[in-house]
């Protein structure tokens, strides 16, 4: 297994060993003890699937307080995952970075927190998986537009299937008020 830092302080591209055969595969998805050892060093408290067919976008979405560690993956299918800066005292506040990620290579995605988060299903149906260092709470959860142009994210779909409440969210520069102010934090 490799971990990859990416261009944004924090974030790391996650390459397991895959054991492949006329069988199928075997991957391990998680060992706390191996990721720990690439420098992803989190209690992580809960593990989320969600299912979307194609052309759906959920995100941007973050949470207040302490934040949200997620590592993300697909189980199933091929998504574009999307991750922005929003920690107000970082050089690359405001700054976005994607990832392809599959079913076939099996990468998963570190995001640590201070980061929105989305994704767009670009497969027929998208299973994506992915633990969180935080238990759910609905009142810490934000969001911020898809499409907001001050960010300028060049999503690989023009119409995407939103949820209402993922098609109203505000833009970075109404949000101000709920971003984290965390120091910038060094990848693995």
């Amino acid at each position: 297994m490799i971990g990859r830092p990416l261009g944004l302080p924090g974030l790391a591209l996650v390459e397991p060993d895959v054991f492949g055969d006329d069988r199928g595969f075997f991957i391990e998805t998680y060992s706390r003890r191996r990721y720990r050892e690439i420098g992803i060093d989190v209690d992580f408290v809960q593990d989320n699937h969600s299912r979307s067919r194609l052309d759906t976008l959920r995100g941007l979405h973050f949470q207040v307080g302490e934040g949200q560690a997620k590592l993300v993956r697909v189980a199933r299918g091929r998504a574009w995952d999307v991750v922005v800066d929003i920690r107000r005292d970082s050089p690359t506040f405001g700054r976005w970075e994607a990832v392809e990620l599959d079913d076939d290579s099996h990468h998963q995605l570190y995001v640590p927190p201070g980061f929105a988060h989305g994704f767009v299903a670009l497969s027929e149906t998208l299973d994506f998986v992915y633990k969180v260092g935080t238990y759910y709470d609905a009142t810490t959860e934000r969001g911020l537009a898809w499409d907001d142009p001050d960010i300028g994210i060049e999503w690989p779909i023009d119409r995407p299937i939103l949820s209402d409440r993922d098609a109203s969210n505000p833009r970075l520069s109404e949000a101000l008020d709920d971003l984290p102010t965390v120091e910038a934090q060094e990848g693995p």
